[in-house]
């Protein structure tokens, strides 16, 4: 990662989250492509330690959102009070009004709520009280969630699972991971102190290049093509949509920038297909936002059937 920017960024991380690299990576690639993130794994992986350690890294400003069945959209998104002294009313901006918002077990909230995240995912602006109102740049949401309790969750709508960017999982960390982890508890002892390493300006600098990379049309033709098989397969209910394959492009811009490279290549379409794609099929014989394995398995199995370009 060539980048000095990006390297700062990557290197601040990984001070704290001691795990999983390529989760790192995706965790930059969606926030260069200017894309929301939904991390699930078991508890106690390193979920939100590597979501708020990216937050903590962006010198912006960063609010944590604890989600429970009992939370308001208004908890969310600000509330308008009515000040007697100055007979006016007064409004008083909620967490979604930072740059970086981190909703943990985003899951066990209600719909209603979920969905006031919808909007400002979609729009970058909430409504209140009929008022429009901008959220500040870069914005990004990262979300977390446990895809193995049933019992008092929401399971994500398809609509608001297909405004996150990308969906991965962590995965266990390699034994010589867990062994720092264990000996230095980076997430007790620093993750607090973690210092910014980069402006947000900066990021929307990062941000604006990958708009500029250059994507040649055989490439286009390939994720269009891979868009098709999964619309015509015949195991899936519902296949990738426009906006599946234009994040898919994004998210291969995203990669080429974080190689410091103002093209893409086959290889940068090819890494992103599984987290990009694999949340926005949904399978005939398995219809529950949960069920990703069924989902992850025939997207594998279709980006090994169509061939990329040379």
């Amino acid at each position: 990662m060539p980048n000095e920017t990006l390297q700062q960024l990557r290197q601040n991380i990984t001070s704290v989250y001691m795990g999983n690299s390529t989760a790192v990576d995706r965790m930059l690639v969606c926030l260069l492509a200017r894309g929301h993130i939904l991390v699930e794994d078991v508890p106690g992986v390193g979920k939100t330690v590597l979501a708020s350690a990216l937050a903590r890294s962006l010198r912006g400003t960063f609010a944590r959102i604890q989600c429970t069945p009992d939370l308001l959209p208004s908890d969310i998104t600000g509330v308008t009070i009515f000040d007697r002294e100055r007979q006016e009313f007064d409004f008083k901006p909620g967490p979604v009004f930072n740059n970086i918002i981190v909703a943990d077990e985003i899951n066990r909230t209600t719909p209603r709520t979920q969905s006031a995240l919808l909007e400002a995912m979609n729009e970058e602006s909430v409504s209140i009280d009929g008022t429009t109102r901008s959220l500040p740049q870069p914005f990004i949401v990262i979300a977390t969630q446990n895809p193995y309790e049933f019992e008092g969750t929401y399971p994500l709508p398809e609509n608001q699972l297909d405004r996150f960017l990308m969906r991965f999982g962590l995965g266990y960390p390699a034994p010589s991971d867990e062994a720092r982890i264990v000996l230095h508890q980076p997430a007790r002892s620093q993750l607090k102190s973690l210092q910014p390493a980069v402006d947000a300006d900066e990021v929307v600098a990062l941000q604006r290049r990958v708009d500029d990379v250059k994507i040649d049309q055989s490439l286009v033709d390939y994720i269009l093509q891979l868009a098709t098989v999964t619309r015509e397969h015949d195991d899936l209910l519902i296949g990738i949509s426009p906006r599946g394959s234009i994040a898919l492009s994004q998210a291969a811009r995203a990669t080429a920038v974080l190689a410091d490279r103002d093209y893409c290549i086959p290889e940068d379409i090819v890494m992103n297909v599984l987290p990009v794609c694999a949340h926005r099929i949904i399978s005939k014989s398995v219809m529950h936002t949960g069920d990703t394995m069924t989902t992850r398995r025939i997207m594998q199995q279709i980006l090994e059937t169509v061939p990329s370009p040379a």
